[in-house]
């Protein structure tokens, strides 16, 4: 199978060419990516444990999938695509804002990513991909918010960026992703 590609990207979001997913993480090239958030009704949000044989960040906690959208995807299709093959489920997606941001990790990768944000609305347990998660767990907004505080090590880098803008967006928006 030949190797995924991410959609390379400038500052506004244009498409600039294709590269291999590694190349781009190894030249820390800013590219297309999204980040979900599945909540339930009780406001807990759906976190991922990172499989074990991940090539960076394994075992970490992060939002419930992220990934890179493929040529002629739309950031909806590409999360409703992803949402299934990590954790088995579907949900209705709703975009709420995207911003650009660059975390290096120890292996010498780095992601620098063109993030759009998601929402979707789901109740049930995940039927996770053990190639992608390890584990899942639902938890409080505010829990989220203190545990990271607390225990920073156990969470992805970009999910400390990105829940920090989520956060701010939620409670900016409240109106707004209410189900």
């Amino acid at each position: 199978m030949a190797e995924e590609k991410v959609i390379l990207v400038n500052e506004k979001d244009e498409p600039i060419g294709l590269m291999p997913k590694m190349e781009a993480h190894e030249k820390a090239l800013l590219h297309r990516a999204f980040s979900i958030f599945i909540i339930n009704s009780k406001n807990e949000i759906m976190l991922q444990q990172r499989a074990a044989a991940k090539y960076h960040s394994p075992l970490l906690w992060t939002n419930t999938t992220c990934s890179h959208q493929r040529e002629g995807e739309s950031n909806i299709q590409a999360g409703n695509r992803r949402l299934m093959e990590e954790m088995g489920i579907q949900a209705e997606l709703k975009e709420l804002f995207s911003f650009i941001y660059k975390a290096p990790f120890d292996n010498g990768l780095t992601e620098h990513e063109f993030d759009h944000v998601m929402i979707g609305y789901y109740e049930d347990a995940p039927n996770i991909n053990p190639d992608e998660a390890e584990s899942w767990k639902w938890m409080g907004i505010d829990e989220v918010k203190e545990d990271m505080r607390a225990n920073p090590d156990i969470y992805t880098a970009w999910f400390k960026i990105i829940f920090d803008k989520f956060y701010h967006y939620i409670e900016d928006h409240k109106n707004a992703i209410c189900k």
